[in-house]
């Protein structure tokens, strides 16, 4: 895994500066991205926090409020800014399936299907994502030692299999809306994902 190109650019409402690694070699198509986020002072720590978020057009862009991406993904950078870290911004769509397909799992979803059912549905996997890319990432921008900012067992199991020491994994905050309930929901009951607190006051079993 070959660094492609970096440049810096000045990222959330403090301008922090961050370089973005574009990479060669994926043999997959998408064009991912390893984000380093500066401190405030400007350096690094011996640890870095490492969150690694899939595209999600919908909730990154567009605020909606049937996932949690969006939230997640300003939360991480909330994190990193503060002492400094790392995002791996994954372009796998819907969970791998794309855009399109998401948009029409949507669907089914609104038919009464848990999120996953209705990929499988579709013909798809629960989670058609891959994360071993992340670690060669890692090892090219010379880290192979992180705390990991992810509620997604699988995430970490990715990570220790391809040579990544993760000394800590920390929870996200659980962005809990009536219109996400069941979908956060079906990633506890179905895949063990793990929450951080609510963010409100509705219940899910966290």
């Amino acid at each position: 895994m070959e660094i492609r190109q970096s440049v810096i650019i000045p990222v959330t409402e403090k301008r922090i500066p961050a370089t973005f690694y574009s990479f060669d070699e994926f043999g997959t198509g998408h064009e991912h991205l390893l984000i380093k986020i500066h401190s405030p002072s400007g350096s690094m720590p011996t640890v870095p926090t490492l969150r690694i978020h899939s595209e999600c057009l919908t909730g990154d862009v567009f605020q909606s409020s049937r996932c949690d991406c969006g939230p997640q993904l300003q939360e991480a950078l909330r994190i990193t800014a503060k002492n400094g870290g790392y995002i791996a911004y994954l372009r796998q769509e819907g969970r791998g399936i794309g855009l399109y397909n998401k948009l029409d799992a949507y669907k089914l979803q609104d038919s009464g299907m848990d999120t996953y059912a209705a990929n499988r549905h579709l013909g798809f996997n629960n989670d058609a994502r891959t994360f071993d890319m992340v670690a060669k990432m890692l090892k090219a921008v010379n880290v192979t030692t992180i705390k990991l900012l992810s509620n997604n067992p699988k995430k970490e199991q990715a990570l220790v299999k391809n040579g990544i020491n993760v000394i800590q994994r920390l929870s996200t905050s659980c962005f809990l809306s009536p219109d996400n309930k069941n979908y956060l929901q079906a990633k506890i009951d179905l895949e063990n994902h793990i929450f951080g607190p609510k963010v409100d006051d509705e219940t899910v079993s966290v």
